[in-house]
């Protein structure tokens, strides 16, 4: 026994306690205190569990919520950050919380969302049994570079631990990359040219549109959304890998959930997906090839897919107003633009509401809102009631809009979110709420005043 270990986690323990008596979410703040005692304290903490980490740009909390349900639907015993504290600090605070004083972790296996950053250290010292990586798309760039510096960051996580399982995006020409470079077994998922949209083309303004090889132009077979899709070299070969768990057709796209047909070990199955749109497709198949290095069955994690809890401002829904409101976190282009691509398909009338910050966990820099397509809002014509515009950078989001061609009668400022939700509340259509991160967390609490619901921290 470790006498550094031990008053590592009991002082992990003991500040997040003091946090949640003060009515705080101690989510990192206790880790981050623990890890200057012992910097290493998550490897002691984390031997003999299962763990599978999931990390990538967009989908990490969602594919995390289904795969913590899938080990949970299997009968095992598993913690999780659910709270989506994912860098090293509220990794160590979760660990610690689910472990003895000696350091041993009371928990047989983890489900773990990892920030992609952190994977440089956090992957070396988890050693997790598998990782999920499930896209690569810019975001935040004051934060993390060009989206090449975020691959980067997960590769050298990755070459510290060459035993762990790679389940990679076949469809990313970005994380299908890493399998070129690491040692490690690799399961690809992704969707086949027989499911993708054939009106589809890739992004103008792509996160990698040039080979990562060779730098030539890449061409595409089929494309289902951004740069994802069947991607090829003309020049130097490197192409799509064939998907090992593959989604074969889409079957419905509705405004509460997903199905679609999957390949599994050669076998046809049927996906239900409990949340709306096609990246949470991609999200439920990414997890179908992870668990099942954990020994979990396909069964049980169709079951989670259509089954689990969506997580915090993830497609999260209230009862506020006569239609609902739903709350779609937004963080960068690609995932903005599949929110505005989901809710062009529905045929109802809507308004939106959209939460602009800048604040460090959002990143400082916001022109990434000159790449969103925000030009299809015109499109919705008579659907579309209107958008609210709040949150710090408001002003800004508002001139985008108008340079994107929707009419000003449309767009309203309201800068005060208890005022905001009291809109809401008598709205006649469906709201679909669209905040950044910092936003959502500020915002969040009006809607669970009105409406009920678990804090941040409590999943």
């Amino acid at each position: 026994m470790s006498v550094k270990t031990i008053l590592a986690v009991g002082l992990c323990k003991g500040l997040h306690l003091a946090a949640r008596l003060l009515h705080r979410g101690g989510t990192a703040m206790p880790g981050s205190r623990a890890l200057k005692l012992c910097p290493d304290l998550p490897a002691r903490l984390a031997k003999g569990v299962e763990i599978l980490v999931i990390t990538g740009t967009n989908g990490k909390t969602t594919s995390s919520r289904i795969a913590e349900q899938a080990l949970r639907d299997a009968g095992l015993d598993v913690l999780a950050n659910r709270s989506g504290a994912n860098l090293l600090s509220g990794i160590t605070t979760e660990l610690a919380l689910n472990s003895s004083l000696t350091g041993h972790c009371k928990k047989k296996y983890a489900v773990i969302e990892c920030d992609e950053a952190a994977a440089r250290t956090a992957l070396g010292l988890l050693k997790p049994k598998a990782v999920l990586v499930t896209n690569l798309f810019r975001d935040q760039l004051d934060r993390y570079g060009e989206v090449t510096h975020t691959l980067r960051n997960i590769r050298e996580g990755l070459e510290k631990t060459p035993e762990t399982v790679l389940c990679l995006n076949a469809d990313c020409s970005l994380t299908a990359s890493l399998a070129g470079d690491l040692p490690n077994p690799v399961v690809w998922y992704g969707m086949d040219k027989s499911a993708a949209d054939p009106a589809a083309k890739p992004s103008q303004l792509s996160d990698a549109s040039r080979c990562i090889r060779c730098k030539t132009e890449y061409e595409y077979d089929y494309v289902t959304y951004g740069h994802l899709g069947g991607f090829r070299c003309p020049k130097c070969g490197y192409s799509r890998p064939a998907a090992d768990v593959a989604v074969t057709a889409i079957e419905e796209l509705g405004a509460d959930g997903s199905l679609a047909r999957v390949r599994v070990d050669g076998e046809e199955r049927r996906l239900s997906v409990n949340l709306p749109a096609l990246y949470n497709i991609y999200n439920a198949v990414g997890v179908l090839a992870a668990v099942r290095q954990l020994g979990v069955s396909t069964e049980d994690a169709l079951h989670a897919a259509a089954t689990f809890r969506c997580g915090f401002g993830r497609m999260e829904k209230f009862d506020l107003g006569a239609g609902g409101t739903r709350v779609m976190l937004v963080k960068n282009p690609a995932g903005c633009n599949q929110v505005l691509r989901f809710l062009s398909s529905l045929p109802e009338e809507l308004e939106l509401a959209i939460l602009l910050n800048d604040n460090d966990a959002d990143g400082t820099d916001i022109s990434w809102i000159w790449d969103v397509d925000f030009e299809l809002l015109p499109g919705f014509g008579d659907r579309l009631k209107k958008v609210i515009v709040s949150g710090k950078r408001a002003a800004d989001l508002a001139v985008r809009l108008k340079y994107a061609g929707l009419a000003a009668e449309k767009v309203e400022a309201e800068p005060s979110y208890d005022a905001l939700a009291e809109r809401l509340g008598k709205a006649q259509v469906p709201v679909y709420v669209m905040p950044t991160y910092t936003a959502l967390l500020d915002f969040r609490p009006q809607l669970i005043k009105r409406c009920g619901g678990a804090d941040f921290w409590e999943g």
